[in-house]
């Protein structure tokens, strides 16, 4: 049996990734989910739980699946995605494939971020999320964000890389970005026409999770891989500290 690790974003939760999970798991998959160190609780536990707890509590979750699981496919979403990285970039050999869902490379300035809340499964959340999240956490997403640049190039699992295109919190170049650096010698992008940065939740989540259950399985059967097609991407050189991220 396949085992997939999916990772939620910051100030989020599983039920960003419930829908892929169920559909996983009804496809055969087993399915690891967690809340990151920090999320879920109180504000003081936000405050408290800084960038490296968030990836040891990924850490330990992953562990805990290698455990029973000669390799497992990685599922990050949004901040999710970052950590992703950083855990294939770690355990190069353990990690089948990575799929990275609405990675914040290219973060969009608050006043964008705004209409992101428009979709109406996750307005609560992130209304309520405006004001419970920490500075200091916010610092620690900053660093997260930062950091994770060094981590693409040795990250080297298949990848796909998905993107919504009418994504309010994340550029929708942040995915060009990614085809260019990651390690991977396997690249596929997958930009979602109808999705926001919701992507799960989103109207083309249905052609989502196909791509992402194939990209398991053909992950899985490790099959000779073409030579990546190229693709040009901006010079990265934006102040990431422009972000407001109590969604991302």
């Amino acid at each position: 049996m396949e085992a997939c690790l999916l990772i939620h974003g910051f100030t989020g939760g599983v039920h960003e990734l419930a829908p892929l999970a169920g559909f996983l798991e009804s496809k055969g998959i087993r399915v690891g989910t967690f809340t990151l160190s920090g999320h879920g609780g109180s504000r003081k536990e936000m405050q408290d739980a800084g960038s490296r707890e968030w990836i040891a509590s990924a850490e330990a979750a992953l562990e805990k699946l290698l455990d029973e699981h000669g390799q497992v496919h990685l599922i990050g979403f949004s901040t999710g995605a970052l950590i992703a990285t950083r855990l294939a970039a770690l355990y190069k050999e353990r990690i089948a494939s990575l799929t990275l869902l609405s990675t914040p490379v290219f973060p969009l300035h608050p006043p964008a971020i705004a209409r992101t809340l428009v979709q109406p499964k996750m307005v609560g959340r992130y209304i309520r999320n405006l004001f419970i999240v920490p500075s200091r956490a916010a610092k620690e997403f900053y660093r997260l964000v930062d950091e994770s640049l060094e981590w693409y190039e040795e990250a080297q699992a298949p990848a796909l890389i998905v993107q919504g295109a009418q994504d309010h919190l994340v550029k929708p170049r942040s995915a060009a970005y990614l085809q260019e650096r990651l390690g991977s010698k396997r690249k596929e992008q997958l930009i979602l026409a109808r999705s926001g940065h919701l992507v799960c939740h989103s109207p083309d989540q249905l052609e989502l999770f196909d791509a992402v259950l194939d990209h398991v399985k053909r992950s899985s059967c490790s099959p000779p891989t073409p030579p990546v097609k190229s693709f040009d991407s901006a010079a990265r050189t934006e102040d990431h500290r422009d972000l407001q991220v109590e969604s991302v």
